[in-house]
């Protein structure tokens, strides 16, 4: 249901924005627990989707990475304006920025993409955010839909968030927008970042490809594998005091690549919630958690990956419990209690 609706409003942006210079979404790919098979709590699942943004007619993106950032690099958008003087020769209606006045431009053309959705030169998360508001609640009222299901709009500065609802069911649906590195599956993204941050910072995200990741283990597997229940059951044990749902799914994750898939059938369900736990109290105890996508040697190849990230040293998640005793402390103590449950 999420992702047609997304495919739906993927084609009214289309047609609405045929004539414009604003960002061209893409095919929304669905992230994170409820795309990959683990949510932890059913009643409370969010649908979060990525919508690729591609740069208008006569726009190129250009990202610039930070490369300081360890664990999630920031990044902005630089937008440029290039020639379309030999389109405009060969009959395309569209007049080259570059090389036109603005007072010829602004009498027969849509304002460029430097003029609407951006600070400076660098495309704005907040502008950009804001405006696929307006537009969303415009287009939902063209849809079939709409005349089933209430749609009601949530605030949020980085990404756009409602919620879907008929009778007695509710989808919460969180769309963050993203621009890709070349061709691989790495994103910088709109998601969700610590106060005080920018407005034209993106954020590096791995979301992609570690659902694409989930999705090939899931062709991989025997068809009654539960990788994906040892993983919803125990993030759902979780109290959120120590270390996070991320960190145990880096865990399972790390296991699925080296752990035989057969050994996931629902008859070893216990061994394998203990092998699980047993390589997360290694990991608390060495104070060392790899990153599971940047610099993994035994990724499958099909996860397309920038070739300065394959190479790359993997990041420690857990490199804070080594700079914190309190903090080591409190996550040995949340392991306490996940073993306990």
């Amino acid at each position: 249901l999420i992702m047609d609706l997304m495919d739906k409003l993927t084609h009214i942006f289309g047609q609405g924005l045929s004539n414009s210079f604003y960002p061209v979404p893409q095919q929304a790919i669905g992230v994170g627990s409820a795309f990959e098979g683990w949510s932890p709590h059913a009643q409370d699942t969010v649908y979060r989707v990525l919508v690729p943004l591609s740069p208008p007619p006569g726009h190129a993106f250009h990202l610039e990475l930070d490369t300081a950032g360890v664990l999630q690099r920031n990044s902005s958008v630089r937008v440029e304006l290039l020639c379309t003087c030999r389109r405009e020769q060969l009959g395309e209606d569209m007049l080259c920025f570059r090389h036109h006045t603005e007072e010829e431009l602004r009498m027969k053309q849509d304002p460029s993409l430097l003029h609407t959705l951006c600070t400076g030169s660098y495309l704005d998360v907040e502008k950009t955010v804001h405006w696929f508001y307006r537009f969303v609640s415009v287009a939902w009222l063209l849809l079939p839909e709409s005349r089933h299901w209430c749609l009601m709009l949530q605030p949020s500065s980085r990404s756009c968030k409602f919620q879907l609802s008929k009778d007695e069911e509710s989808f919460r649906v969180e769309m963050i927008f993203g621009v890709q590195q070349g061709d691989s599956d790495i994103f910088v993204g709109s998601q969700p970042a610590e106060a005080g941050m920018p407005s034209t910072t993106w954020l590096e995200t791995y979301a992609v490809a570690e659902a694409k990741f989930f999705r090939h283990i899931s062709s991989q597997a025997p068809q009654d594998s539960w990788h994906c229940k040892c993983l919803q059951v125990l993030s759902r044990f979780l109290t959120g005091g120590g270390f996070s749902s991320y960190a145990l799914k880096t865990v399972v994750m790390h296991l699925l690549n080296t752990v035989p898939l057969i050994r996931w059938h629902r008859r070893h369900f216990q061994q394998q919630l203990m092998d699980i736990l047993k390589y997360l109290h290694c990991s608390l105890e060495t104070k060392q958690l790899h990153h599971f996508v940047i610099g993994n040697a035994r990724l499958p190849l099909e996860i397309s990956l920038p070739s300065s990230l394959r190479v790359a040293e993997a990041p420690n998640l857990f490199q804070h419990l080594a700079s914190s005793p309190d903090a080591h402390v409190k996550a040995l103590q949340e392991y306490i209690r996940l073993l306990h449950r």
